[in-house]
């Protein structure tokens, strides 16, 4: 198992090796040796290269073998098919750490998806950890280590960054260099074939030197690996993470750069939230937020405090904080006394605080030490317009000397661009993050304060229900044996009551006569509906009649349903109809549905039925195993939940219950990964509980 610890001859190493060495300026290995010399690596540098010799006033050993001591880092910058015997000897030679720079592996297709897993194992066998291939390479500003290819090497500071591109991480290198952005650690993940995002991201929570921790990532390896460490690491810092490969065309750009899958949007994004981690879209967020992370402290509540030298700046920033969930602080009485002693009558001293606009760097001074005393105020926000009064310089020196003795968050938002600019500088410089316009400072307070309720959130009650599961597993493995994918319906309820999930008494008929027998064992009404595993959706092909109260009602629905069904659907198998008792007439209908993701597994969603959820995306999504927040949370995240809770006057449902089944569904995903999906669709749910009236179960 790799740990913080066992990766440190990897990002730490007191020795490197550059296998491929050149006196070539133009070689990749002649870029990295010079890379580590002008960084001022701290360590011992050991080119290697068959010819000997000299490179850059360095001896040169000619193979691993030679080496006087074993490195605890080997880059290797060689043409493709060497990289495997130049592993071997490395392994031979003790080397703690190999990163492969060398492209043309897993992305290429199956000869070189063959050779990375022989480099994999290799590690494996050996203890050599592996970065790689197709990696950039890997920078430490603590120890001076810059083993990349890239032109730029950034200034020290307490942010860490990993990316599974390595040309986006040269292009975030030169672009932090002109942004005086520090970093601690840089990594760049390459193919993955030894070490993974999981074990990056644990070892960088274990780092005392970065605070904050940022990543680009196309695809997840192992995503239960990946939320565990990620939920441990997320309790000690900020994880802000930016994933690609969200869309079709991203998805397929993903595999044909690393020949991985990029798994689902919905599955992604429901793993950052429970794992903790700040999920942006894209590059500007990202660093816009690990800025504020790294300079500022956490907001301890919603409670902001704007302050303003002009109405309309102010108005946009209340905004955006009703946008985001964050309150406009009401000022104390003894907050309101210092500001309207201080400020000109015509001044508003309610939030936004406007002290208009001739106001001078004093009036800034005056304001800003007034509101950081006052104890509603959870964090602060300071806007400024080139007035021809404004003092630029000075109104920042003002913010940053109250900056100096507040224990809150302090943002600014200069807005304008020449006259504003040495303002701006000023406040970047001294650790105040400073925006163009008051939105995105919103946004960073935003996520600031999520992450603090994040690390102080109750303890994550787990829940475990009873469940046959003997019975399942004899149901599924005979579906399999038998190559059936959809289960068929009464297999289904079986399943479902093994769980003990709510299903209403029903029979298969294939003739209206069976079906009028049927009912009358069941007692009317009765619901009568199509089944055929050809059919998604039976409202939608009219499959589906309701509340039937006589023999004659439920002749004539089977007449109209089976017609109908051979009109729409001339080639569909059709199994028969169902009769079913009737639930309650005016419940809600609710869906409850999971899917198997590639990379993080049991996906569940939830989400009212009918129209709303396909065409509004009215859709929340978890994944398995749920606590019993995460079942409280996904049934309240949708957009029409004031349905379910009573809206106009109506009764509001049994919450309770559907949280319940959620349960239910998330401990049968768990159990069984090769059910592929299950839908429960309808489930009806009134103020005395849920009964779920139809579903589906496919394995795959």
């Amino acid at each position: 198992m790799l740990s913080g610890a066992n990766l440190r001859p990897l990002l730490i190493p007191d020795s490197v090796a550059v296998v491929g060495a050149s006196n070539n300026p133009t070689k990749l290995g002649h870029v990295i040796l010079s890379n580590l010399i002008r960084a001022g690596y701290k360590g011992s540098l050991f080119p290697v290269n068959p010819g000997g010799g000299e490179i850059l006033g360095l001896t040169t050993y000619g193979a691993p073998a030679d080496l006087p001591s074993p490195p605890d880092l080997a880059v290797i910058a060689l043409p493709r098919d060497k990289v495997l015997p130049a592993m071997e000897e490395l392994a031979d030679a003790r080397t703690g750490a190999v990163c492969v720079i060398t492209a043309g592996f897993r992305e290429t297709g199956r000869d070189g998806f063959e050779l990375e897993m022989e480099m994999a194992d290799l590690a494996r066998r050996r203890g050599m950890v592996l970065l790689g291939p197709n990696s950039l390479g890997l920078i430490n500003t603590g120890c001076g280590l810059n083993a990349t290819i890239a032109q730029a090497y950034p200034s020290r500071g307490s942010i860490a960054f990993f990316s599974q591109s390595g040309a986006l991480c040269s292009a975030i290198l030169d672009w932090a260099d002109g942004e005086e952005i520090g970093f601690s650690t840089f990594v760049s993940l390459g193919n993955k074939a030894g070490l993974s995002e999981a074990d990056v991201l644990e070892a960088l929570g274990d780092d005392p030197d970065t605070s904050v921790i940022i990543g680009y990532l196309e695809s997840v390896d192992d995503g239960e690996k990946f939320l565990r460490k990620a939920r441990l690491v997320t309790e000690k810092k900020p994880v802000i993470m930016i994933k690609a490969g969200t869309t079709q065309s991203g998805a397929r750009a993903t595999s044909s750069h690393t020949g991985s899958m990029a798994g689902s949007v919905e599955a992604s994004a429901a793993a950052f939230h429970q794992a903790g981690i700040i999920q942006v879209h894209d590059l500007e967020g990202l660093f816009d937020l690990a800025r504020a992370f790294s300079e500022q402290p956490l907001p301890k509540g919603p409670n902001l405090t704007v302050v303003t030298n002009s109405g309309g700046p102010g108005i946009l920033a209340a905004d955006a904080c009703e946008g985001a969930g964050l309150h406009l602080a009401r000022p104390s009485q003894q907050t309101l006394d210092k500001l309207t002693e201080a400020l000109p009558p015509f001044a508003a001293i309610y939030n936004p605080i406007d002290i208009i606009g001739d106001a001078k760097a004093d009036r800034y001074r005056v304001t800003l030490e007034a509101v950081a005393e006052d104890e509603r105020t959870d964090a602060i926000l300071v806007l400024l317009t080139p007035t021809a009064s404004a003092e630029i310089e000075e109104t920042a020196q003002a913010i940053i000397d109250v900056a100096k003795t507040c224990e809150k968050p302090i943002f600014a938002s200069f807005m304008g661009d020449l006259r504003v600019g040495p303002g701006r500088e000023m406040l970047i410089r001294a650790g105040i993050p400073c925006y163009g316009y008051p939105e995105p400072a919103i946004r960073a307070i935003e996520a600031m304060l999520a992450h603090h309720r994040w690390q102080n959130r109750p303890y994550p009650v787990e829940v475990c229900f009873r469940r046959d599961m003997g019975k399942a597993r004899s149901i599924i493995r005979k579906a399999r044996k038998l190559g059936i994918r959809e289960l068929p319906y009464a297999d289904a309820v079986s399943i479902a009551a093994a769980y003990e999930l709510p299903v209403p008494e029903a029979r298969l008929v294939r003739t209206s006569d069976q079906a009028v027998r049927a009912a009358k064992k069941l007692g009317y009404p009765v619901a009568l509906k199509l089944v055929s595993p050809d059919v998604a959706s039976k409202k939608e092909v009219g499959g589906v009649a309701l509340d039937l109260h006589s023999p004659r009602d439920l002749r004539d629905a089977w007449l109209a349903i089976t017609s109908r069904a051979q009109r729409r659907l001339p080639d569909a198998y059709i199994t028969g109809c169902l009769v079913q008792t009737m639930g309650p007439v005016k419940a809600q209908e609710v869906v409850v549905r999971f899917t198997q993701d590639p990379q993080f597994g049991p996906l569940l969603s939830f989400c009212l039925a009918g129209p709303s959820a396909e065409v509004l995306h009215d859709v929340s999504y978890r994944l398995a195993p749920l606590t019993l927040q995460d079942a409280q949370d996904i049934v309240r995240e949708i957009k029409s939940f004031p349905l379910l809770r009573g809206a106009r006057g109506a009764d509001p449902v049994d919450l309770a219950a559907i949280e319940d089944i959620l349960l239910s569904m998330s401990q049968m995903a768990t159990d069984f990964p090769e059910i592929q999906e299950a839908e429960l669709n309808p489930v009806l749910v009134d103020p005395e509980g849920a009964l779920v009236a139809d579903l589906r179960l496919t394995i795959g």
